[in-house]
């Protein structure tokens, strides 16, 4: 065998072993996502008030956002870097619901620097968007 032959068999099984350990650490991750959600849900549902928050309904949409994540990871090999930015929304607005009277009460800026992080997520999932539809091409590769 030629150290070529060879070169080309150990690139090939390390890119098995990469695309086993993507697989592998999907299901974790995803299993994981499954299992927290499902456990947030069976909390929720033992509440005495015989509804959910809108606390617990945020979370929910978190949990919802880190499948849809996976899920998209799972199927292109790409990472939705916009769904980080939305999950990241979500966990700002259900910290706002939460802890409202005492962001107010300790600081009054602590509000004001909350509402400003938001409005600079959205203009980065925005800039994301348009960037995204404007230079992808339908060729691209999804690999």
């Amino acid at each position: 065998m030629s150290n070529v032959t060879i070169k080309k068999r150990i690139d090939q099984l390390g890119d098995l072993l990469i695309e086993v350990f993507h697989v592998v650490g999907l299901f974790v991750v995803g299993g994981t996502i499954v299992w927290s959600a499902v456990n947030e849900y069976l909390i929720i549902m033992q509440h005495d008030s015989g509804f959910a928050s809108l606390k617990d309904i945020l979370l929910l949409f978190i949990y919802l956002e880190l499948g849809a994540m996976v899920g998209i990871y799972f199927k292109t090999h790409r990472l939705p870097v916009i769904f980080l930015i939305f999950i990241a929304i979500t966990a700002i607005t259900r910290f706002m619901v939460i802890d409202m009277k005492s962001l107010v009460t300790n600081d009054k800026f602590n509000l004001l620097i909350l509402v400003v992080s938001i409005l600079v997520l959205t203009a980065s999932a925005a800039l994301l968007r348009f960037s995204e539809d404007r230079y992808n091409t339908k060729d691209e590769c999804v690999e």
